[in-house]
């Protein structure tokens, strides 16, 4: 392996691991998003089915998709803070799965290419008279 082809390859495996130090420090996670929405009720007579309506709200909402159907819960101003800081997280944990898959990537090929380089690797074995026979005959 050439130094510089080294140097490339101890690159790639310092920047891998400060990416999964990054990872670890990461909190909790959380995929949806939150909302500050303003609803309508179900009464007829209420203001907010008047033209134009004054909505009740607003509202916080978080939304996600559980088990492939669309969840909304509603959400106190704490909570929604607390939502909001999860899905950042979420965010950066797949920025960071992102760019280690690309490093990874980066690594692989340069470790392939100094194994497809190697001149050991390439040496042909002669193959002994018991082997040659063997194929031989389940060819035949």
């Amino acid at each position: 392996m050439t130094t510089r082809h080294e140097e490339r390859l101890a690159s790639c495996e310092r920047r891998y691991r400060e990416l999964a130090h990054e990872l670890a420090e990461v909190g909790y996670i959380a995929s949806g998003s939150v909302a500050l929405r303003a609803n309508r009720c179900g009464k007829a007579n209420c203001a907010c089915h008047d033209d134009p309506p004054r909505l009740h709200g607003p509202y916080w909402h978080f939304t996600a998709k559980v088990d492939g159907k669309t969840v909304n819960k509603l959400l106190s101003q704490d909570d929604a803070r607390l939502y909001e800081e999860w899905i950042a997280n979420d965010r950066k944990v797949r920025s960071l799965l992102t760019e280690m898959r690309s490093v990874a990537a980066k690594a692989q090929a340069l470790m392939l290419t100094q194994r497809e380089s190697d001149p050991a690797r390439h040496r042909r074995r002669s193959a002994s008279p018991e082997t040659t026979k063997a194929a031989s005959r389940r060819s035949g």
